[in-house]
């Protein structure tokens, strides 16, 4: 997969990495969020459709304004509406574009036990690739934002790639392509976050004091974040104030550190070979000689030993008073 795309592979599930800090060139990217300019208009939900390739699902009234009740396996992108009341009597319309986050510490694919099922590229995109997939599911278990979604059809797991085809030919993602108000933007992580930081300090100059940029440290940032005008209702908003991605691993971070230990044991072993090799030096057997010579006398001792013992158990014979030659005297 990273062959066709053209993109530096940070890191595959299940699959060994070389901890060499090797200086990385390429550029990280990412896309952002800013919920203040989003009117809900869904245009990134079809973008994301039409461009992947994704079955059309119908829809029925549930009693909100979204197209769809949650994410599918054939639903990457999903506009969420919660409405909620402010303790001044008012009303807050909480709008929030929910997708896969490509959380710089995967939780994903931390979990994934299938080689090469998930990969990260150096640019932060965090990609499933099906062919791989054994459909275990570890993977959902293991996303703190609850995002990819199992095909009981196809028995693999699906989620947004970030449109990594079109990145990897210097084009942004659909969503950002479509949106109509620029609330999606789509550049290098670095300029996302000044753009994040300098709307959050406009955004909090206009009242909303609690606005944040979501980025959370909890899975080392993300490349998709967002610009929260009401950052005290991150709940309200679906999003979790702290995710990390160790509270729901607890049998793959243990099955690393084995693979550490079982790895340290193994140069151990080598080290110690090495160094008795260097202090005894290599063992060559005997000359022929003194082989032959050597079993020669071992073999004549034999008989003699053997006559020893004989003549001990003669001795005993002859002190037993129940013996055959006590009654013959």
């Amino acid at each position: 997969m990273a062959t066709e795309l053209g993109l530096a592979v940070r890191r595959k599930s299940a699959t060994p990495t070389s901890s060499t800090s090797i200086r990385r060139d390429s550029i990280e990217v990412s896309k952002l969020v800013d919920i203040d300019l989003c009117i809900g208009c869904k245009a990134c939900e079809i973008a994301c459709k039409e461009w992947n390739d994704l079955e059309v699902e119908e829809t029925h009234n549930f009693g909100g304004y979204q197209s769809h009740e949650d994410l599918t396996p054939d639903t990457w992108d999903l506009m969420r509406f919660n409405e909620v009341d402010l303790e001044d009597g008012g009303i807050a319309w909480l709008i929030r574009k929910d997708s896969c986050l490509h959380c710089e510490e995967p939780g994903c694919l931390l979990a994934c036990p299938a080689p090469g099922a998930i990969v990260q590229y150096e640019n932060g995109i965090v990609d499933f690739d099906q062919e791989k997939c054994i459909g275990c599911q570890y993977c959902i278990a293991g996303c703190p934002f609850d995002i990819p979604r199992f095909d009981t059809e196809t028995k693999k797991v699906y989620k947004c790639t970030l449109c990594v085809d079109r990145v990897s030919n210097a084009l942004e993602p659909a969503c950002v392509k479509a949106c109509p108000t620029g609330s999606i933007r789509f550049g290098t992580k670095e300029a996302m976050q000044e753009y994040g930081k300098e709307k959050v300090g406009k955004l909090q100059d206009r009242g909303f004091e609690d606005a944040l940029l979501y980025d959370p440290e909890g899975v080392k940032g993300l490349h998709m974040m967002y610009v929260v005008p009401r950052g005290e209702m991150l709940e309200e908003y679906g999003l979790p104030k702290d995710p990390t991605v160790t509270s729901k691993l607890g049998f793959f971070p243990a099955m690393g550190a084995l693979r550490k230990l079982g790895s340290g044991a193994m140069w151990a072993g080598l080290l110690g070979s090495a160094l008795f090799f260097l202090r005894t030096g290599r063992r060559f057997p005997p000359p022929e000689e003194e082989a032959v010579a050597a079993a020669r006398s071992k073999g004549s001792e034999a008989p003699g030993e053997r006559t020893d013992a004989a003549t001990r158990h003669d001795a005993d014979d002859s002190l037993d008073p129940g013996s055959e030659g006590d009654g013959h005297a």
